[in-house]
């Protein structure tokens, strides 16, 4: 009897529509992907709440405030090795199992340090979510169509926060702080559920593992019926690696050492220069001769200015992604740069604000598929969620510069200067990568073989 070719999962994902089942993982990690930039951004906007309420300064809310984002890291870069280790589907419910648990807890909390806490654990939850959504959607993607799809996907974060912050206007009045929290962790845990009932293992993740071709096939017939059929797949990765390596050594070893150093110093970067104007543009620009409104609504614009990403997405399957996305920093440094520049003109100013936040944002929010399609399936989930982990810290230290500036009564124009550097050195770090991924050798490695029953 003749033996049936194996079939190559990602050429059949490659070949067949975007299916409806796919189109659930899609909604799903969307879903998963909103509620991480509700529950991230819903302390901000109880905080004036928990002043009055609990008769403190703001200096003691900083420990509240900064919880989450060492919670963050440390929950990417825990959750990396743990993805590649024990799968992508046990790792991203289990953290929105976390992140839904403790923040529908920190609604009872009723003191600074049991809050402070809370917000810690939801942070681990909310760092590993958000790298697994990103790395279990990239392996049911198709490959010319994965940074858009992956980049769509990623514009949840941001239209959470955004939710968070309409319903956190209309929830306040009417039933509290505490009720903010109570729905950033009772959507989750209602989600769990949808996940735990429908989410699927990641089919690259189970030929990478070698998991029975009965179970890799109950999974993929739902992309396409052909694979009803078969007895045997295979995957062909398109980079090299030693044959048995963890997550961690690949995205460590000689082939992606560099690459993995420069998407940390990229992401980094580009934090430093997200929460850097985020947390301090409204307050230098009041310093600078604008009323509190109006300095307000100008740095609005700034995190508005994510509309980019799907565009860039298209991009990056189209041409060179690495150059995509370094294109954008290097715009997105000369407009940062401008805003400095501009603060005497309130026309100049809004236009400048608005595009240098459509550029870093639509930036940072592509760096998620720029990693996942530059490490291989064994190594993918530690290659995103430590890119994500380490970036966080960027994040603190965006903060801590611009604070520090202010402090030494650096000028305006030079503080957007020395910020906008960090923009141009993404930009190199980028172009870094794509020299040196260009000059290794790319192989087809089809050592993960067949798998029968």
């Amino acid at each position: 009897m003749e033996e049936t070719r194996p079939v190559d999962v990602q050429v059949l994902i490659n070949e067949h529509p975007f299916s409806p089942f796919q189109r659930l993982i899609f909604a799903m990690c969307f879903l998963i992907v909103l509620m991480d930039g509700f529950d991230t951004a819903a302390i901000g906007f109880i905080a004036p709440s928990l002043l009055q309420e609990w008769h403190i300064g703001k200096a003691a809310l900083a420990p509240v405030l900064s919880a989450a984002l060492f919670g963050l890291a440390c929950g990417a870069l825990l959750s990396g090795p743990l993805s590649d280790r024990l799968g992508r589907r046990v790792v991203l419910t289990s953290a929105v199992l976390l992140f839904g648990v403790s923040c529908f807890g920190s609604a009872f909390a009723f003191d600074l340090t049991q809050l402070t806490t809370l917000r810690f654990i939801t942070g681990v939850g909310l760092g590993a979510a958000m790298p697994n959504a990103v790395t279990l959607m990239s392996e049911f993607c198709p490959d010319k169509r994965r940074a858009t799809i992956v980049n769509l996907m990623f514009c949840g974060f941001p239209l959470g926060a955004a939710l968070g912050g309409f319903l956190a206007a209309w929830m306040i009045p009417h039933f509290g702080w505490r009720s903010v929290l109570l729905f950033g962790g009772a959507v989750p845990l209602l989600l769990w559920v949808l996940l735990m009932l429908k989410l699927p293992e990641s089919i690259r993740y189970m030929v990478a593992k070698r998991q029975p071709a009965l179970k890799i096939r109950k999974v993929l017939v739902q992309i396409s019926a052909s694979a009803n059929s078969a007895e045997s797949f295979i995957m062909r990765e398109t980079v090299e690696h030693a044959a048995g390596s963890g997550g961690i050594r690949i995205a460590l070893s000689r082939s992606f050492l560099v690459g993995s150093l420069m998407l940390w110093l990229c992401y980094f970067m580009g934090l430093v220069i997200f929460y850097g104007l985020v947390n301090w543009m409204p307050v230098l620009l009041k310093e600078a001769g604008l009323s509190p409104q109006r300095a307000a609504l100008v740095s609005a614009l700034f995190p508005l200015g994510g509309v980019g990403t799907v565009l860039c997405g298209m991009l990056m399957d189209r041409f060179n992604p690495n150059r995509v996305v370094a294109a954008a920093y290097a715009l997105g440094a000369v407009s940062v740069y401008a805003i400095g520049q501009a603060v005497g003109n309130l026309g100049l100013l809004m236009c400048a604000v608005f595009v240098a936040g459509a550029l870093v944002n639509t930036a940072q929010a592509s760096m998620p598929a720029l990693a996942a399609a530059f490490y291989p399936t064994a190594g993918r989930g530690t290659g995103v969620a430590w890119m994500l982990g380490v970036g966080r810290f960027g994040g603190i230290a965006g903060s801590f510069l611009v604070a520090e500036l202010s402090r030494q009564q650096v000028g305006l124009e030079s503080i957007f200067t020395v910020v906008a550097i960090a923009g141009a050195v993404s930009c190199v770090a980028l172009l870094i990568k794509q020299a040196t991924s260009s000059s290794a050798t790319a192989v087809e490695s089809s050592e993960r073989e067949s798998l029968v029953h």
